[in-house]
Protein backbone atom coordinates (compact mmCIF):
# COMPACT_ATOMS: atom_id res chain seq x y z
CA UNK A 1 0.00 0.00 0.00
CA UNK A 2 0.95 3.43 -0.78
CA UNK A 3 0.93 6.15 1.74
CA UNK A 4 -2.82 7.26 3.21
CA UNK A 5 -3.13 3.31 3.22
CA UNK A 6 -4.00 4.12 -0.55
CA UNK A 7 -2.95 1.36 -3.39
CA UNK A 8 0.36 1.75 -4.76
CA UNK A 9 0.46 2.01 -8.57
CA UNK A 10 1.62 -0.88 -10.58
CA UNK A 11 3.62 0.94 -13.18
CA UNK A 12 5.07 4.26 -12.50
CA UNK A 13 7.41 5.68 -15.88
CA UNK A 14 9.29 8.73 -14.66
CA UNK A 15 10.99 11.34 -17.34
CA UNK A 16 12.16 8.48 -19.48
CA UNK A 17 14.87 9.30 -22.31
CA UNK A 18 16.76 6.83 -24.67
CA UNK A 19 19.16 7.39 -26.77
CA UNK A 20 20.96 4.83 -29.53
CA UNK A 21 24.24 7.07 -30.37
CA UNK A 22 22.62 9.93 -31.69
CA UNK A 23 19.35 8.95 -32.37
CA UNK A 24 16.63 9.28 -29.73
CA UNK A 25 14.03 7.01 -29.19
CA UNK A 26 12.37 7.95 -25.93
CA UNK A 27 11.87 11.44 -24.78
CA UNK A 28 10.86 12.08 -21.47
CA UNK A 29 7.90 9.42 -21.60
CA UNK A 30 6.46 9.55 -18.45
CA UNK A 31 2.86 7.62 -16.82
CA UNK A 32 1.21 5.43 -14.11
CA UNK A 33 -1.08 2.39 -13.81
CA UNK A 34 -3.37 1.85 -11.29
CA UNK A 35 -3.86 -1.86 -10.00
CA UNK A 36 -6.17 -4.05 -12.14
CA UNK A 37 -6.51 -1.60 -15.22
CA UNK A 38 -6.10 -3.12 -18.48
CA UNK A 39 -3.75 -0.23 -20.09
CA UNK A 40 -3.15 -0.05 -24.07
CA UNK A 41 0.49 1.27 -25.60
CA UNK A 42 -0.56 2.56 -29.24
CA UNK A 43 2.23 3.55 -31.79
CA UNK A 44 2.90 2.90 -35.32
CA UNK A 45 6.13 1.61 -36.18
CA UNK A 46 9.09 3.44 -34.81
CA UNK A 47 7.53 5.26 -32.14
CA UNK A 48 9.53 3.65 -29.39
CA UNK A 49 7.04 1.05 -28.19
CA UNK A 50 9.93 -1.78 -28.60
CA UNK A 51 12.51 0.78 -26.61
CA UNK A 52 10.12 1.42 -23.65
CA UNK A 53 9.53 -2.38 -23.53
CA UNK A 54 13.02 -3.25 -23.68
CA UNK A 55 13.81 -0.73 -20.74
CA UNK A 56 10.85 -2.16 -18.62
CA UNK A 57 12.48 -5.92 -18.89
CA UNK A 58 15.50 -4.68 -17.99
CA UNK A 59 17.08 -5.89 -21.58
CA UNK A 60 18.43 -2.26 -21.90
CA UNK A 61 19.72 -0.21 -18.87
CA UNK A 62 18.08 3.02 -18.05
CA UNK A 63 19.64 6.25 -18.86
CA UNK A 64 17.48 8.82 -17.84
CA UNK A 65 14.60 8.81 -15.66
CA UNK A 66 13.07 5.56 -13.92
CA UNK A 67 10.41 2.89 -13.86
CA UNK A 68 9.26 1.82 -10.72
CA UNK A 69 7.08 -1.55 -10.58
CA UNK A 70 4.90 -2.29 -7.59
CA UNK A 71 6.38 0.91 -5.64
CA UNK A 72 10.51 -0.69 -7.02
CA UNK A 73 12.65 1.36 -8.71
CA UNK A 74 14.39 -0.73 -11.92
CA UNK A 75 17.49 1.38 -11.10
CA UNK A 76 17.83 1.52 -7.90
CA UNK A 77 16.34 -2.36 -6.74
CA UNK A 78 15.84 -4.00 -9.77
CA UNK A 79 15.08 -7.44 -8.40
CA UNK A 80 11.92 -6.67 -5.99
CA UNK A 81 11.06 -5.01 -9.62
CA UNK A 82 11.13 -7.57 -11.78
CA UNK A 83 9.44 -9.75 -9.54
CA UNK A 84 6.08 -8.04 -9.82
CA UNK A 85 6.56 -8.05 -13.35
CA UNK A 86 5.56 -10.68 -15.76
CA UNK A 87 6.20 -10.49 -19.34
CA UNK A 88 5.03 -12.11 -22.56
CA UNK A 89 7.46 -11.31 -25.36
CA UNK A 90 5.83 -11.31 -29.36
CA UNK A 91 8.52 -14.15 -30.34
CA UNK A 92 7.36 -16.80 -28.41
CA UNK A 93 10.03 -18.62 -26.26
CA UNK A 94 8.47 -22.17 -24.97
CA UNK A 95 9.93 -25.71 -25.51
CA UNK A 96 8.06 -26.53 -28.84
CA UNK A 97 9.43 -30.00 -27.61
CA UNK A 98 8.12 -29.87 -23.72
CA UNK A 99 4.64 -30.66 -22.60
CA UNK A 100 2.54 -27.99 -21.19
CA UNK A 101 3.27 -28.73 -17.22
CA UNK A 102 6.69 -29.00 -18.01
CA UNK A 103 7.27 -25.04 -19.86
CA UNK A 104 5.79 -24.02 -16.78
CA UNK A 105 7.54 -26.02 -14.25
CA UNK A 106 11.08 -25.09 -15.72
CA UNK A 107 10.22 -21.56 -15.17
CA UNK A 108 8.82 -21.86 -11.60
CA UNK A 109 12.09 -23.35 -10.86
CA UNK A 110 14.25 -20.42 -12.59
CA UNK A 111 12.27 -18.18 -10.09
CA UNK A 112 12.98 -20.63 -7.09
CA UNK A 113 9.67 -21.52 -6.42
CA UNK A 114 9.30 -24.96 -3.96
CA UNK A 115 8.30 -28.14 -5.12
CA UNK A 116 5.15 -27.37 -3.42
CA UNK A 117 4.56 -23.61 -4.31
CA UNK A 118 5.48 -24.68 -7.83
CA UNK A 119 2.72 -27.70 -7.73
CA UNK A 120 0.17 -25.02 -6.35
CA UNK A 121 0.62 -22.51 -8.42
CA UNK A 122 1.05 -24.43 -11.31
CA UNK A 123 -2.74 -26.09 -11.17
CA UNK A 124 -3.78 -22.85 -9.93
CA UNK A 125 -2.68 -20.70 -13.76
CA UNK A 126 -3.53 -24.40 -15.68
CA UNK A 127 -7.25 -24.16 -14.12
CA UNK A 128 -7.48 -19.57 -14.89
CA UNK A 129 -6.00 -20.31 -18.41
CA UNK A 130 -8.95 -23.20 -19.22
CA UNK A 131 -5.54 -25.29 -19.91
CA UNK A 132 -5.92 -28.13 -17.03
CA UNK A 133 -6.92 -30.86 -19.97
CA UNK A 134 -3.79 -29.84 -21.81
CA UNK A 135 -1.37 -30.17 -19.22
CA UNK A 136 0.53 -32.90 -20.98
CA UNK A 137 -0.11 -32.34 -24.38
CA UNK A 138 3.30 -30.99 -26.08
CA UNK A 139 3.11 -27.29 -26.84
CA UNK A 140 3.81 -27.79 -30.48
CA UNK A 141 0.50 -29.63 -30.55
CA UNK A 142 -1.07 -25.91 -29.46
CA UNK A 143 -2.59 -23.39 -31.53
CA UNK A 144 -1.19 -19.96 -31.62
CA UNK A 145 -3.75 -19.13 -28.92
CA UNK A 146 -3.47 -22.09 -26.83
CA UNK A 147 0.20 -21.59 -27.14
CA UNK A 148 -0.28 -17.66 -25.64
CA UNK A 149 -2.09 -18.95 -22.91
CA UNK A 150 0.95 -21.30 -21.92
CA UNK A 151 3.42 -17.81 -22.19
CA UNK A 152 0.31 -15.93 -20.07
CA UNK A 153 0.21 -18.94 -17.27
CA UNK A 154 4.17 -18.62 -17.10
CA UNK A 155 4.19 -14.98 -16.71
CA UNK A 156 2.15 -15.41 -13.76
CA UNK A 157 3.59 -18.14 -11.80
CA UNK A 158 5.13 -15.74 -9.41
CA UNK A 159 2.30 -13.99 -8.81
CA UNK A 160 3.40 -10.52 -10.34
CA UNK A 161 1.51 -7.07 -9.87
CA UNK A 162 1.67 -6.37 -13.28
CA UNK A 163 1.58 -8.52 -16.55
CA UNK A 164 2.95 -6.96 -19.69
CA UNK A 165 2.65 -8.02 -23.49
CA UNK A 166 4.20 -6.83 -26.33
CA UNK A 167 2.37 -7.23 -29.53
CA UNK A 168 1.16 -10.83 -28.18
CA UNK A 169 -1.58 -11.20 -30.75
CA UNK A 170 0.48 -11.36 -33.82
CA UNK A 171 0.47 -13.83 -35.89
CA UNK A 172 -3.21 -14.98 -34.87
CA UNK A 173 -6.38 -15.51 -36.28
CA UNK A 174 -8.99 -12.75 -35.60
CA UNK A 175 -10.88 -15.08 -33.38
CA UNK A 176 -7.92 -15.71 -31.62
CA UNK A 177 -6.97 -12.62 -31.04
CA UNK A 178 -10.48 -11.35 -29.92
CA UNK A 179 -10.55 -14.20 -27.58
CA UNK A 180 -6.67 -13.22 -26.05
CA UNK A 181 -7.74 -9.78 -25.74
CA UNK A 182 -11.02 -10.40 -23.70
CA UNK A 183 -9.56 -13.23 -21.75
CA UNK A 184 -6.94 -10.83 -20.51
CA UNK A 185 -9.22 -8.04 -19.32
CA UNK A 186 -11.21 -10.98 -17.40
CA UNK A 187 -7.59 -10.88 -15.45
CA UNK A 188 -7.63 -7.29 -14.85
CA UNK A 189 -11.88 -7.28 -13.39
CA UNK A 190 -11.57 -10.38 -11.77
CA UNK A 191 -7.79 -10.97 -10.02
CA UNK A 192 -6.71 -7.49 -9.89
CA UNK A 193 -3.53 -8.09 -12.03
CA UNK A 194 -2.64 -4.80 -14.27
CA UNK A 195 -2.20 -5.43 -18.16
CA UNK A 196 -0.03 -3.30 -20.75
CA UNK A 197 -0.88 -4.46 -23.74
CA UNK A 198 1.49 -2.66 -26.65
CA UNK A 199 -0.12 -2.95 -30.03
CA UNK A 200 -0.24 -1.00 -33.27
CA UNK A 201 -4.21 -1.91 -34.33
CA UNK A 202 -6.68 0.04 -32.97
CA UNK A 203 -9.48 -2.74 -32.85
CA UNK A 204 -7.67 -4.00 -29.83
CA UNK A 205 -8.17 -0.90 -27.45
CA UNK A 206 -12.12 -0.47 -26.04
CA UNK A 207 -13.50 2.86 -24.76
CA UNK A 208 -12.77 2.45 -21.06
CA UNK A 209 -9.60 1.54 -21.34
CA UNK A 210 -6.61 3.72 -19.93
CA UNK A 211 -4.37 4.56 -22.75
CA UNK A 212 -0.79 5.94 -23.90
CA UNK A 213 -0.11 6.81 -27.44
CA UNK A 214 3.48 6.99 -28.62
CA UNK A 215 4.85 9.04 -31.91
CA UNK A 216 8.56 10.06 -32.43
CA UNK A 217 9.59 8.78 -28.87
CA UNK A 218 7.11 11.01 -27.17
CA UNK A 219 4.22 10.50 -25.12
CA UNK A 220 1.44 12.21 -27.24
CA UNK A 221 -1.63 11.33 -25.22
CA UNK A 222 -2.32 10.06 -22.00
CA UNK A 223 -5.80 8.86 -20.40
CA UNK A 224 -9.21 7.13 -20.75
CA UNK A 225 -9.64 6.13 -24.42
CA UNK A 226 -13.15 7.44 -24.99
CA UNK A 227 -12.25 10.82 -23.58
CA UNK A 228 -9.15 11.18 -25.62
CA UNK A 229 -10.92 10.12 -28.63
CA UNK A 230 -13.40 12.87 -28.07
CA UNK A 231 -10.78 15.38 -27.52
CA UNK A 232 -8.52 14.56 -30.26
CA UNK A 233 -11.09 13.92 -33.36
CA UNK A 234 -14.40 12.27 -32.45
CA UNK A 235 -13.43 8.69 -32.66
CA UNK A 236 -10.23 6.82 -32.13
CA UNK A 237 -9.13 6.05 -35.46
CA UNK A 238 -9.31 10.29 -35.89
CA UNK A 239 -7.62 11.18 -32.85
CA UNK A 240 -4.86 8.54 -33.93
CA UNK A 241 -4.27 10.09 -37.41
CA UNK A 242 -4.36 13.26 -35.43
CA UNK A 243 -2.00 12.67 -33.26
CA UNK A 244 0.75 10.62 -35.33
CA UNK A 245 0.74 12.06 -38.51
CA UNK A 246 3.16 10.20 -40.06
CA UNK A 247 1.87 6.57 -38.62
CA UNK A 248 -0.37 4.58 -40.32
CA UNK A 249 -3.97 3.50 -39.07
CA UNK A 250 -4.63 -0.31 -39.01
Amino acid sequence: MGRGGHPMNALDVSDLSFAYGARQALREVSFSLAPGRFAALLGPNGAGKSTLIALLTRLYDLQTGDIRVGGHSLRDAPRPALKQLGVVFQQSTLDLDLNVEQNLRYHAALHGLSRRQTALRVDAELARQGLTERRRERVRELNGGHRRRVEIARALLHEPRLLLLDEASVGLDPASRLALNQHLRSLCREQGITVLWTTHLLDEVQPDDALMILHQGRLVACGQTDALSLEHGGDLSAAFARLTPSGAVQ
